[in-house]
């Protein structure tokens, strides 16, 4: 059993540095192409101080806020994602599948188009979007204990309701904020600049080890609620716990760059299969949202075409064949 168990605490932690490792490397990358090339080297000497001002000017100032935030952005989804999957144990169980980013999302159009919000006003409103639509979807689901299926079914249906509410704000906007709104609404890191980053990065300094944390009990909830409790589980007081640290990730991951499709959604399955069964998938999922993030804004500058697209469209790409792979398994009982 001990030899067991360091084993699959070895090939968690070589999972994490095997993702931690291209995660720097493609972070790099990113500093170091664009209309101007830098030499790793150079970037490496700009990131420590030193280097021409020029080299500073387009690695500090230029690309180091979008990469940056970029990383955080994909950290956050990636672990507000397997704490739902796992918590309700259900794979669609996603915040942009269930309408919690679709809270924040429509709190933000309303705030900038109605309101003529701005800066860390908007910011403040897709995050309480986020809280406040996650809380009438707990609310709803909560009669009877709160079972996957039930949540993601609520979540489903309040995210079609507040899609139509976004889709009346900017059908009634001008267009060119509402052209603005669209491109928001899609994730995007365009523009990106270190007063949005620095926000975020304080947030995930609270909020990833406060999740690591209070999610100990995981495990125990992932058998079932009676279970958890004769294991001596408070099972109603960890799972809010969980479910507001789930949220409150997506939150704010959505108020820096807006809704970036399918990263939750795909980023814990993918490290699930990277560590051992029944082994905590969270901070490799993390890792993995970061690397997905990274990736697709990094084929989104450079790789599509002579445009540059909004990181969203990208993952988009990735994750929508994704998710009617899944529905597919599930119409033969994968699920079950």
């Amino acid at each position: 059993m001990g030899r067991a168990r360091r084993a699959g605490s070895a090939r968690t932690a070589l999972a994490c540095g095997l993702l931690t490792a291209a995660a720097v490397a493609v972070f790099c990358l990113a500093l170091s192409r664009g209309d101007m090339s830098v030499p790793l080297r150079d970037v490496l000497s700009a990131l420590a101080g030193g280097g021409d001002t020029g080299t500073r000017y387009v690695v500090l100032d230029l690309r180091l806020p979008r990469a940056l935030t970029g990383l955080l952005v994909g950290l956050a989804l990636g672990m507000s994602g397997a704490v739902f999957q796992s918590l309700l144990r259900n794979p669609l169980a996603s915040p942009d599948v269930i309408g919690v980013t679709q809270g924040a999302g429509t709190a933000a159009v309303l705030a900038s188009l109605v309101l003529k919000a701005g800066g860390f006003a908007l910011s403040a409103a897709a995050l309480a979007g986020a809280l406040v639509t996650a809380a009438v979807m707990y609310l709803l689901a909560r009669r009877g204990g709160v079972a996957g299926s039930r949540l993601v079914l609520i979540g489903i249906g309040v995210g079609a309701g507040l899609a139509s509410v976004t889709s009346y704000v900017m059908t009634t906007a001008q267009v060119t904020e509402a052209q603005d709104a669209l491109l928001w609404l899609t994730g995007s890191l365009n523009g990106v600049s270190l007063d949005a980053m620095w926000p975020l990065l304080a947030a995930l300094a609270v909020l990833l080890p406060l999740t690591l944390l209070v999610a100990r009990p995981l495990g125990a909830l992932r058998l079932g609620d009676d279970t958890a409790a004769g294991l001596g589980v408070g099972v109603e007081r960890s799972r809010t716990a969980l479910l507001a640290c789930a949220v409150a990730l997506a939150g704010v991951a959505t108020a820096a760059a807006g809704p970036v499709a399918f990263v939750a959604f795909v980023a814990g399955p993918v490290a699930r299969r990277l560590v051992p069964a029944g082994a905590s998938a969270l901070l490799p999922a993390a890792l993995t949202g970061g690397l997905l993030v990274l990736c697709a804004d990094y084929a989104a500058q450079h790789l599509l075409w002579s445009s540059q697209f909004p990181v969203g469209v990208v993952t988009s790409l990735i994750g929508a064949p994704y998710l009617l792979w899944l529905l597919a398994r599930s119409s033969h009982g994968a699920f079950r």
